[in-house]
């Protein structure tokens, strides 16, 4: 490992030049939100703009650095899948902000504030938990979708002439589940349903008790597991 290699994997690996980079990224983001002010965009532009070519120029040097310190050389860099998303981000910033490429600088910008997510390790952890989650979760919806079809034709056959508005046919009476799940207003639902049948709380409880309690915890207990694992 040559003496350039080094230097620049001390560089890298210090914790003042991880906070450097983070706060870059959050004075980045603020600034971004008051772009959205005509007013201060007005008085302050010329500023925001000059912060936005020299934290620009500050990414570019930190992924040169880090392609310097990496092993095999540039290669070692492409390797890890945060890197390879830095790298866009910085390429794209790099589109002059003019013209018909001018949405697609205002997007690399609005990138640049996900990149705490690369640069702070215990987001990092908390999104490769869930992308590792993904094949588990596929099952949970999977059964989520069984049991919400079934509630649904039980919902359609039981309160379709009583309140069409919400179980008028397999696809409302979907919907009509969903928004239940969310327990937003769904007490206003059963209470409707209720004055046709008196015992449709049943109906309302138990999907309630499955579709929100007991799915949502297998969800939280499958994310929270390979968070747990990506921790190891």
């Amino acid at each position: 490992m040559d003496r350039f290699t080094n230097i620049a994997r001390r560089i890298t690996d210090a914790r003042a030049f991880e906070i450097g980079i983070i706060a870059i990224i959050i004075i980045n983001a603020i600034l971004l939100g008051i772009g959205t002010s005509h007013t201060l965009e007005q008085q302050y532009g010329t500023w925001i703009h000059l912060f936005y070519e020299i934290a620009l120029g500050i990414f570019v040097l930190e992924a040169l650095l880090k392609m310097f310190a990496s092993s095999p050389r540039v290669v070692g860099y492409f390797r890890d899948g945060w890197n390879v998303f830095d790298f866009l981000v910085i390429v794209l910033a790099l589109i002059p902000a003019t013209g018909q490429f001018a949405t697609i600088a205002r997007l690399a910008r609005l990138l640049r504030v996900l990149r705490l997510v690369s640069a702070i390790r215990d987001l990092r952890l908390i999104v490769t938990a869930l992308v590792h989650s993904i094949p588990s979760v596929g099952h949970v919806i999977m059964l989520m979708s069984i049991i919400v079809y079934i509630y649904a034709i039980i919902g359609y056959h039981l309160f379709s002439e009583h309140d069409p508005e919400n179980w008028r046919n397999l696809g409302m009476s979907v919907l009509t589940l969903f928004n239940v799940i969310t327990l937003e207003g769904w007490t206003v639902v059963m209470f409707k349903a209720m004055e046709l049948h008196p015992l449709a709380w049943v109906y309302f409880v138990s999907f309630v008790v499955v579709g929100t309690f007991v799915i949502i915890n297998l969800f939280i207990a499958i994310i929270i597991n390979n968070l747990d694992e990506a921790k190891l």
